[in-house]
């Protein structure tokens, strides 16, 4: 197997955020730039101070009395310590690293320096790895499939199923998947 890296998984489509803005321009940030996450940077230094979901503005936002754009992004984000791993760790590594915290965005640096922010990898990035990979690492890919099915992710596993890449199987944390197509090559 070909050794896989989180820098190689990663999204370089990584947007930020001041801790000054609102919750509205955080939502309007991340509709134009179609992302689900913004890093949330000190406003005079540029800073790592959070990190903002799609999740966050639905259930800490929309959920309050007021307008979005009333809300400060710092109320919403969540804060330090970010959740990171190093671009040249293993893809089991960052899949450990995100089950182990229970996030769904996992920010990539380089040199272990948090104000050297390269990426994300979200549970996306593992569909396209899980769709090239599906028969190569089976405990790494159950580990993967089972994240993916908390909420949010039962989507993307039946993708996977419509596309006929996957079969149900015998039992493993509530079902397990193999590649129906045989590989060649």
């Amino acid at each position: 197997m070909t050794f896989i890296s989180a820098g190689d998984l990663m999204s370089e489509k990584l947007e930020r955020i001041s801790t000054i803005s609102s919750a509205q321009e955080a939502s309007k940030k991340m509709r134009d730039k179609n992302v689900s996450s913004l890093v949330v940077i000190e406003a005079n230094n540029n800073k790592p101070m959070g990190i903002v979901t799609e999740r966050d503005l639905v259930r800490k936002a929309c959920v309050r009395d007021i307008g979005s754009g009333n809300i400060p992004i710092k109320d919403i984000m969540s804060t330090l310590p970010l959740v990171a791993i190093d671009s040249r760790s293993p893809v089991d590594a960052a899949a450990n690293t995100m089950i182990q915290n229970k996030v769904r965005h996992l920010l990539v640096i380089n040199d272990n320096d948090m104000n050297k922010i390269v990426g994300i990898i979200t549970p996306t990035d593992f569909v396209g790895y899980l769709k090239e990979n599906l028969n190569v690492d089976n405990e790494l890919n159950a580990k993967l499939l089972e994240f993916l099915r908390e909420p949010r992710g039962e989507d993307v596993v039946q993708e996977l199923e419509k596309e006929g890449r996957l079969r149900k199987s015998s039992q493993i944390g509530g079902q397990k998947y193999e590649d129906e197509k045989p590989r060649q090559g």
